[in-house]
């Protein structure tokens, strides 16, 4: 369980987020929506330990991360695929899968068959660099060199951003797997409304860095959320 509660945070003087609590549990998808510029990748790097927060706290099984830094929350167990992808250009697809390694003991480093079995792709082109890849093709490749940590929480912000359709389908499918297998608890960031509506199994909306709706999918309708989506 990823728990959120009351974060606060600030770049120089301006403060983005107010009070925000989220909540992730294992086999669940949370999608956090809302308008460009209300705060969701600032949650999403407060919670990735890229950005400090300035107040509130973050906890993972009931044990509070602090101020973590990028690399103590990728070793707690928290992989963040980021808006924009960043992979590594000059890296074959297998070198920048291999980075995802940092966070494993020395006897467990190596590619799962698994990585393949949810990307077919990777393997067709493992020795292509990642800068030669489709824009789709890399966001396949930042999950999977996330998900070679093998983390308990799987942050996403945008992964269907500037992506084809059949792209966003088969990576829809493969977040639903990750639910489904009840192992990971992700946090999805997403703007196109139906992509997440399918998939969540919780929402929290923010405008202006605050919470305007948090609840369970099954406790609010379509409407009720892109009510608040649009404000």
């Amino acid at each position: 369980m990823l728990d959120v509660t009351d974060l606060s945070l600030h770049y120089s003087g301006s403060q983005i987020l107010h009070g925000v609590s989220v909540t992730a549990s294992p086999g669940s998808v949370t999608a956090v929506m809302g308008t460009n510029g209300v705060g969701k990748t600032s949650l999403l790097r407060a919670i990735a330990g890229r950005h400090p927060h300035s107040g509130g706290s973050i906890a993972l099984d009931g044990k509070p991360l602090g101020q973590a830094t990028a690399v103590q929350a990728a070793r707690a167990g928290i992989a963040y695929v980021p808006q924009g992808r960043e992979i590594f250009p000059l890296l074959t697809v297998t070198e920048n899968l291999q980075t995802g390694f940092a966070c494993r003991p020395t006897s467990d480093r190596r590619i799962p068959d698994r990585i393949y079995d949810l990307f077919p792709v990777l393997k067709q082109m493992e020795n292509r660099r990642g800068g030669d890849l489709s824009g789709g093709q890399q966001q396949q490749l930042a999950i999977a060199r996330a998900l070679i940590a093998r983390p308990r929480v799987l942050l996403l912000d945008e992964p269907t951003e500037g992506i084809q359709p059949n792209i966003i389908k088969q990576i829809g499918k493969v977040i639903a797997l990750l639910r489904d297998e009840g192992e990971i608890a992700i946090v999805l960031v997403e703007q196109y409304f139906d992509f997440a509506y399918g998939l969540a199994d919780r929402f929290c909306v923010l405008n202006r860095g605050r919470v305007v709706l948090s609840a369970r999918a099954a406790d609010v309708t379509r409407q009720d959320i892109f009510a608040q989506v649009a404000i």
